[in-house]
């Protein structure tokens, strides 16, 4: 009986030994740092996908910014574009009415302004229409120092086209009564080939600002400004753009 029960006691499998502490420990260790890498892990995928969320409302503002900065530029430009439009309709507006005003204040000249200008010239005037240049300077020169006034075509002041009309009145010739007609009344010439009595003009043919006429010399008489009146100037003093002959 009793070898019966020492086989059983050593047949009866080992139920803990020394070294299940050891194993236990590294196991829990083990995998508390898997629990840390784990949570590690999910943490830094939440950081990721909140930086592309972040990343991708960024880029969505940017793009809206970016269209609303286009609608707004494109939305001043098109205003920039009506407001020139604008801008030219009324400066046509205001030269068609200022045409019209001089044109008007021309027709209502009194005979006896008429009698008193031509009493400035030394010459007399020509019937023909074809006059003399020696008349219309003469009578040019005789109007030095008198007064610009805008829309005056004389005998005490002048604007630059009333003053060209006067001087040509002189000598039998009708002219258009403002400048942008008068640079296109006769035959374009050069500048290099000017006559006496040949109309200067400035600024593009059928649409000049200014006018005067050439007097021989490498000279001009003009009604110039408010400022200067009527003078006479050398050509290089403000040389001209262009020249139409009507004698």
């Amino acid at each position: 009986m009793a070898g019966a029960g020492s086989a059983t006691a050593a047949e009866k499998p080992v139920e803990s030994t020394m070294e299940m502490p050891a194993v236990n420990a590294t196991l829990a260790t083990s995998i508390a740092q898997s629990a840390v890498a784990t949570q590690q892990t999910a943490f830094d995928y939440t950081v990721r996908a909140e930086q592309d969320k972040a990343a991708d409302t960024a880029r969505t503002a940017a793009k809206k910014a970016k269209q609303e900065a286009d609608r707004k530029a494109e939305a001043e430009k098109k205003a920039a574009e009506a407001q020139e439009k604008r801008d030219a309709e009324q400066a046509r507006a205001t030269r068609a009415t200022e045409r019209k005003n001089l044109s008007v204040k021309s027709a209502s000249n009194t005979s006896e302004d008429a009698a008193e200008a031509a009493s400035t010239s030394t010459g007399s005037k020509s019937t023909t229409g074809s006059g003399s240049s020696a008349t219309l300077v003469s009578f040019l020169q005789a109007q030095v120092g008198k007064a610009y006034v805008m829309g005056s075509t004389g005998p005490s002041s002048y604007d630059c086209s009333g003053l060209v009309m006067a001087a040509y009145n002189q000598i039998g010739i009708d002219l258009p009564r403002v400048s942008q007609d008068q640079s296109t009344a006769g035959t374009q010439v050069s500048l290099s080939n000017l006559q006496v009595g040949d109309i200067l003009y400035w600024g593009s043919a059928g649409s000049a600002y200014h006018v005067g006429v050439y007097i021989g010399g490498g000279k001009f008489i003009g009604a110039q400004n408010p400022s200067t009146g009527v003078v006479e100037r050398d050509l290089s003093y403000s040389p001209p753009t262009g020249a139409v002959r009507v004698m």
